[in-house]
């Protein structure tokens, strides 16, 4: 192998497949070297050097030094050949490792090449990705050569290849295209604070401007809505609410749960939940279709959010007073301070930190843990009596819908009952006519009485 051969090869590979040309030097170095080990056998020392400028070979093979000839001439050909190609497709498939993995949550356009088996293959480039059905928004399809857009979601090598994972359904999805359509963001003016997903469904994206003169939310909403639109266009039709963002949760959580109004927030530290309380009319929109929306404000705000009317919790805060003060080792005082910190429940109270309770009550551990672990029988009980209840609630509506179902069976039975005696009954009529206009010998009909 000559020194121009070798920096040919060199430069033809570094343009061809965009490959580092250090990376192409080291590739022939490693060829050279697993070649001569065949020839010299395993156990020899051998390390090959190419200088970089003139392509020239120089060698040691137990730290004796290798004729440039016998580089050239006795090894294998074939073999180097083949260790070369190899390294080479190791060395591009590290690159585009690289490359993506750098990429991973930004988003990327590419062409459907292929759909089939619910899994999109898509064109990047020169490289392929594959957007899998798990991480496609639900209900959506693609046809080939459609463009799409969707974010680097996982890059790895498998064997000689790269595999990379497309996804449609993270919330990097919105917040890059957020980012592209409104200018501001991309400025840095308005910032993206927190995102909270259900593919497909709705989203719900908070927003913070550094600059008292532009509208965060009016910015992304856009003339006429024409910022946003564009977006849930993108995702499908999703829904996605732009809420304003604050560091007091006192504002942002009743932000989060728009179009809900929100009557008070009550915050209990210990446990990170937020009691909202909302007007009875206003209960199911905060808490939303499958509790959808009070699922994603809790995910905005990073606490637990539990929606309730006023009248619900008076109600729970007597049945906690009551209930923690009859357990063994805990008064009346100090269940009302656990109330007080929002522990409602005895599975709330089960998972209090022992050290927490021992300073509130002043306590002994001993009796810390009895308590605790009273909490965690009672709240053990209190979840089978709650499944035995959703079992009879799902039996008594099978049952009724069961009875619906027959009721509606008997009622049409009754109406095509009384079609068809109906229509019997206008038939035999019309027989009846038609027998009184016609003679009884089938001729002219019958003389009229004094004619």
């Amino acid at each position: 192998m000559k020194p121009e051969e070798i920096l040919r090869i060199v430069d033809a590979i570094h343009r061809d497949k965009n490959i580092d040309k250090e990376i192409v030097f080291q590739a022939i170095e490693a060829a050279l070297v697993t070649a001569l080990s065949r020839q010299y056998g395993e156990t020899s020392v051998i390390t090959i050097d190419i200088n970089r400028v003139d392509g020239n070979l120089t060698g040691l093979r137990d730290g004796v030094a290798i004729d440039t000839q016998e580089l050239s001439g006795r090894i294998g050909a074939q073999t180097a050949k083949q260790v070369i190609i190899q390294k080479i497709r190791e060395a591009e498939r590290d690159a585009i490792h690289d490359e993506f993995e750098e990429q991973i949550g930004q988003m990327v356009s590419g062409v459907v090449s292929r759909f089939e088996g619910a899994t999109a293959t898509v064109t990047l480039g020169a490289t392929e990705a594959i957007l899998p059905r798990s991480e496609q928004i639900p209900g959506e399809s693609f046809h080939p050569n459609e463009r799409i857009r969707a974010t680097i979601f996982e890059v790895r090598k498998v064997g000689s290849r790269v595999k990379i994972i497309l996804s449609r359904i993270r919330p990097q999805l919105v917040q890059r295209l957020f980012e592209q359509e409104i200018p501001e963001i991309a400025d840095g003016i308005i910032e993206i604070r927190a995102i909270s997903r259900e593919p497909g469904y709705r989203s719900k994206v908070a927003v913070i401007s550094s600059d008292n003169r532009v509208d965060c939310v009016g910015a992304c909403v856009g003339v006429r809505g024409n910022r946003i639109k564009n977006i849930v266009e993108e995702l499908g039709g999703e829904r996605i609410d732009i809420v304003r963002w604050s560091e007091d949760l006192q504002v942002l959580v009743p932000n989060a749960l728009q179009p809900a109004e929100v009557d008070e927030v009550i915050l209990c530290q210990m446990l990170g939940r937020g009691i909202v309380l909302v007007r009875e009319d206003q209960l199911s929109l905060a808490i939303g279709r499958r509790g959808q929306n009070v699922r994603l404000a809790s995910k905005l705000c990073g606490w637990d959010i539990e929606i309730m009317t006023r009248e619900e919790l008076d109600q729970q805060i007597e049945r906690a007073v009551s209930g923690f003060s009859s357990i063994e080792g805990l008064d009346e005082s100090l269940a009302e301070k656990l109330v007080g910190e929002g522990f409602l429940s005895y599975d709330d109270l089960s998972v209090m930190e022992p050290s927490d309770l021992m300073e509130m009550g002043g306590l002994s551990l001993e009796a810390v843990d009895q308590i605790v672990l009273e909490a965690e029988r009672r709240a053990a009980m209190a979840e089978v009596a709650a499944a035995d209840e959703r079992r009879k609630q799902r039996e008594h509506d099978r049952v009724e819908k069961a009875t619906a179902e027959a009721d509606a069976v008997e009622a049409a039975l009754v109406q095509a009952a009384a079609a068809a005696e109906d229509a019997a009954v206008g038939e035999a009529g019309e027989a009846v006519a038609e027998e009184g206009a016609v003679s009884p010998s089938g001729g002219s009909p019958a003389p009229t009485p004094g004619a």
